[in-house]
């Protein structure tokens, strides 16, 4: 089957290249010619694990393709998906759908055989019907039908929650759209992948509901650990003890500095102005978003605290490792580093940094922060050292090393990397989150 992905962003660029591995035939439409010319190339508008040679291997096998134009990318295509990107509008926090609703109207006017349209971006309960309408409008005389299919991707794991996915959600209205998804889907069929069909609003929910409730159990765990600190309690015994419970279950209960990243702060945002809309508050995912706000500040005056506070930090160097809001990414949209680095240079601390990835999307970011070509260039002359992000590449540091460049053996570590009496046995004054 021929498939046309409108969006070449991370998540239309993955789930096009993972449906080219199933042996359809992709196109990815973008309207920014420079990217399409990178694809062209080879080079990847995003990191992602392994997603380059899935590019390349696909592109070879004349499975997978890439143009600016939409009509030429959308001919002969059954399934059309819209992936492209709904950030959060300014000043309300709504979802701003206008580069949804351009799509759709472009799609309508340039339709030339029946085709499903598909939305895969994270877009708000009604948002389908209004697609339908745009289409409609648009004066089509081929047969289409509007279909909801969110996506489940994590950043630095992808590829294999696509292949892998624990279910499918596909919101449809008729059968016509029903059978095309079943075709588009039938690789995964084979793999027993569950799927549920549902209507088009519930799938619109789904992902507001997933997305909401998972930035709960971060914020609470995270909750849990400064209960922890201030009892002398172990918040990763307290997320291995209730997460035995099959109905809790381990994941996503990570004490740290708050969640960030491309979908949780925007999808929680989305989902209280969409309650407001329908007079149906959801108090608990607004207080959610009110804690993690503040953690992330609170998580910079934890490092202020390492430096003997506000007035002794002045003047004082701190090396934060790792800015990504996760690793195996290089996205840095309301990564926690943001406010970190904010909360210390605010306070006269000269701060330096490193990442594996994320850098050159940190630099305008963090205009004030020194990026370093490594970690030990970061920690040299540092009066504390700042795990901010769990990279494979900051969990072995060269401890004496680090002791010997830095003007201080003091670490906070904001992710648990390390284990308290280790550390204070290699001669650190050693802090984290939720552990005395």
């Amino acid at each position: 089957m021929k498939i046309a992905m409108v969006g070449s962003g991370y998540v239309g660029l993955v789930s096009g290249a993972c449906f080219a591995d199933f042996g359809h035939d992709v196109v990815c439409i973008d309207k920014d010619q420079g990217k399409i010319d990178r694809l062209h190339d080879g080079v990847m508008p995003i990191y992602e694990p392994g997603l380059a040679a899935l590019v390349e291997s696909n592109v070879k096998a004349g499975r997978l393709s890439f143009t600016t134009s939409l009509a030429e990318g959308i001919k002969d295509a059954r399934a059309i998906f819209i992936a492209v990107g709904t950030p959060s509008r300014r000043g309300d926090g709504h979802a701003d759908l206008s580069f949804v609703y351009a799509v759709a109207k472009e799609i309508g006017e340039s339709l030339a055989n029946p085709a499903v349209i598909v939305t895969k971006s994270t877009v708000p309960v009604g948002t389908g019907d209004e697609v339908e309408r745009i289409l409609s409008d648009s004066g089509t005389s081929h047969q289409f039908s509007v279909v909801s299919n969110p996506e489940f991707l994590r950043e630095g794991a992808a590829i294999g929650d696509f292949k892998r996915p624990d279910r499918i959600v596909i919101g449809t209205e008729d059968e016509f759209g029903q059978d095309i998804m079943r075709e588009v889907y039938r690789p995964l069929f084979l793999n027993e992948s569950p799927i549920l069909f549902t209507s088009r609003r519930t799938s619109e929910l789904i992902k507001y509901a997933a997305n909401a409730f998972l930035a709960t159990k971060i914020t609470f765990i995270n909750e849990m650990a400064d209960l922890c600190e201030k009892v002398g309690a172990n918040v990763q015994d307290v997320s291995r003890g209730i997460g035995m419970d099959n109905r809790i279950g381990p994941k996503f209960l990570h004490a740290g500095p708050g969640y960030g990243g491309s979908c949780f702060p925007k999808d929680t945002l989305a989902l209280l102005k969409t309650a407001e809309d329908y007079d149906s508050p959801t108090r608990i995912v607004e207080a959610v978003v009110k804690v993690n706000d503040s953690r992330k500040r609170a998580m910079g005056r934890k490092v202020l605290e390492a430096l003997g506070g506000v007035d002794a930090a002045r003047g004082k160097k701190a090396a934060l490792l790792g800015l990504t809001f996760k690793p195996n990414t290089d996205d840095m949209r309301d990564s926690p580093a943001i406010a970190v680095a904010q909360t210390l240079t605010d306070a006269g601390v000269h701060v330096s940094a490193y990442d594996p990835e994320g850098m050159e999307l940190a630099k305008p970011m963090m205009p004030d922060v020194v990026m370093c070509e490594d970690p030990y260039e970061a920690i040299e002359g540092a009066d504390v050292t700042v795990i901010v992000t769990e990279w494979d590449a900051f969990r072995a540091l060269d401890l004496d090393r680090v002791k010997q460049l830095a003007n201080s053996p003091e670490m906070v570590d904001l992710r648990n990397v390390y284990n308290p009496e280790d550390m204070r046995a290699a001669g650190f004054a050693y802090s984290s989150v939720g552990r005395a």
